[in-house]
């Protein structure tokens, strides 16, 4: 529950609020400069949220505002309300106003944890009853923030890199992240391209085979899903080309499940990755089902 100092807003000056807390929010330039329009067009609407860190107010919530306000010259002054709270009850409140508003974003959230858990000596139960949140969720962001290199954390902190990209890189090895970021710069990829790189990349077992996912990966990524052994027949018309494409294309990846199902499936997995795998496997095993009782019936049509 928030502790409030004093009923009264405190009008503050730009330069005397603190950003101490700001290495736990993203920084997006294009949000502060909406932000900035706002303010000149209505004023501020709510205060900004501080507390008392020694002799300077430190700001809790409200970074956009503040960020705007800096941009605008007729803005010297922001009101603002005290909270009292120490470190960790600060860390928590952040979490706790900015997911009231529905303005959470995973990667702000595990920088939060990572502070509790690393900077205040908190256990992952202690910050998950602290959150209210379940112990495996702080695992989860955790670990999430934790795979990110130092190159893919700073640029995520000043906008360079999105969060969506950011939460596919941290699936590749913080060795490798910073070159595959360069070619993901340099071929202008895609989120669902990025996303893409990752399994074909834990895949190669030479160096060779990296270079080439990072000097052509759109190549790589149409290797990866066939589409280059897909040839028309010249016997076929275009609607069976067009039957003969997609055949293709599940042949190879129901094969490759068939192999992971056979040799692989029973190793690496945690009990709750279990538990969360099996209505999509449920669906898959009804689905293949299907379409095997359908192809089946569609070769006896055929025969005919």
């Amino acid at each position: 529950m928030l502790r409030w100092a004093d009923e009264h807003l405190l009008e503050l000056k730009r330069e005397d609020i603190g950003e101490h807390y700001g290495r736990y929010r993203l920084h997006i330039p294009d949000a502060e400069r909406a932000m900035a329009r706002s303010l000149q067009r209505y004023g501020q609407l709510s205060p900004v949220i501080v507390c008392r860190r020694q002799d300077r107010y430190e700001l809790i919530d409200g970074f956009k505002r503040l960020g705007a306000a800096r941009q605008l010259a007729g803005i010297a002054h922001l009101s603002a309300r005290l909270m009292e709270a120490d470190e960790r009850a600060a860390k928590a409140a952040i979490y706790g106003l900015n997911r009231t508003g529905g303005r959470t974003r995973e990667l702000e959230e595990a920088w939060i944890i990572q502070a509790l858990v690393r900077d205040d000596g908190m256990s992952q139960v202690e910050v998950a009853e602290l959150l209210g949140r379940h112990k495996s969720w702080v695992c989860r962001r955790l670990a999430l923030i934790e795979r990110l290199g130092p190159q893919a954390r700073e640029e995520l902190r000043v906008g360079l890199l999105t969060p969506a990209a950011a939460r596919e890189m941290a699936w590749l090895p913080q060795g490798n992240q910073a070159e595959v970021l360069a070619a993901t710069r340099r071929e202008a990829l895609t989120r669902a391209e990025l996303a893409g790189l990752a399994d074909p990349w834990l895949g190669c077992t030479e160096r060779r085979q990296q270079e080439y996912l990072l000097a052509h990966p759109r190549e790589a990524l149409q290797q990866g899903k066939g589409v280059t052994a897909v040839a028309k027949d010249p016997r076929l018309g275009e609607a069976g080309n067009q039957v003969w494409k997609r055949v293709g294309l599940l042949l190879d990846v129901p094969g490759r499940m068939e192999v992971w199902l056979a040799h692989q499936c029973r190793t690496g997995l945690t009990p709750e990755d279990r538990v969360l795998l099996t209505p999509r496997f449920r669906k898959l095993a009804a689905d293949a089902a299907s379409v095997a009782l359908l192809s089946r019936d569609f070769i006896g049509e055929l025969k005919a």
